[in-house]
């Protein structure tokens, strides 16, 4: 299973049409962790899964989503209702109460991803806007039934190698 993740687009809508060219029946998944500062009558956010960040002016996007994607269940939020910056406690809490397996959010524009007690917490950065780093950066999470492969990758589409890390599942 194949999983792409994008956050903080800010109103850059060719990027998310980029993106859904390219990855478009080769993902299982297209997820968006808010602040796209789009409608959701916006093309560019159709087949995404999609929530509403802390810049996203309308209701039209949920704050939080807990869907399926094959045999995994995977807990989507832009962050700031949870303290992201400060902490991920609030986060793990919230997997804890859902049986999230994935917990993928935004908002601190900061690319990264680690496993806690079993589940993948993962922030795309930023495709816009990056915070320390200064490579713009969406996520392609790669589950097999041993192991979980993450790698990210620039507006180019080119590798950010060093980002790059495998858990066991």
């Amino acid at each position: 299973m194949k999983m792409l993740i994008v956050s903080d687009n800010h109103g850059w809508d060719s990027i998310l049409t980029d993106l859904k060219r390219r990855y478009g029946g080769k993902v299982d998944a297209l997820i968006h962790c808010g602040d796209s500062e789009l409608t959701a009558e916006d093309p560019a956010v159709d087949g995404f899964t999609i929530v509403r960040g802390n810049c996203d002016t309308e209701d039209q996007f949920p704050n939080d989503i807990l869907e399926s994607v094959e045999d995994c269940r995977v807990f989507v939020t832009h962050g700031h209702r949870y303290n992201i910056k400060m902490t991920l406690t609030n986060l793990a809490m919230k997997a804890k109460e859902t049986g999230a397996d994935f917990v993928f959010f935004g908002h601190s524009h900061t690319a990264g991803a680690e496993m806690a007690d079993g589940v993948l917490y993962l922030n795309p950065g930023s495709i816009s806007l990056p915070r320390g780093r200064r490579e713009k950066t969406y996520a392609i999470v790669d589950v097999s039934k041993s192991k979980i492969g993450v790698r990210f990758f620039d507006e180019r589409h080119h590798e950010v190698a060093d980002l790059a890390c495998s858990f066991s599942r």
